[in-house]
């Protein structure tokens, strides 16, 4: 049956009959292959607002629509979470500081 798909130049979808999810994500992650969470990651050093946006991506489980975002996504979280408890280190140091005579 398959060869004669062929032949007549129709294509059948590469996918396993036990498991038919499997070829779903046969297609490449966006932001240059690497997926948003990763990118996000990268970018978040010169612009760490993105590690906030991947951050809501991720408690919004966009990871749900292709799996092979979540670690990406994961670390662009943590990031976040440092990136912010670091500011919050500074600023009470400032704070403090500022107090005292």
């Amino acid at each position: 049956m398959d060869q004669m798909n062929h032949r007549n130049g129709n294509y059948a979808p590469i996918r396993d009959q036990e498991d038919p999810v499997l070829g779903i994500f046969d297609k490449p992650l966006p932001c240059f292959g690497c997926g948003i969470g990763w990118f996000s990651l990268l970018l978040g050093f010169v612009f760490p607002v993105m590690w906030y946006y991947a951050a809501f991506l991720y408690f919004g489980k966009y990871y749900h629509r292709d799996p092979r975002e979540r670690t990406g996504l994961q670390a662009s979280a943590i990031a976040a979470l440092i990136c912010t408890t670091a500011v919050f280190i500074v600023v009470a140091v400032f704070v403090i500081k500022s107090l005292l005579p």
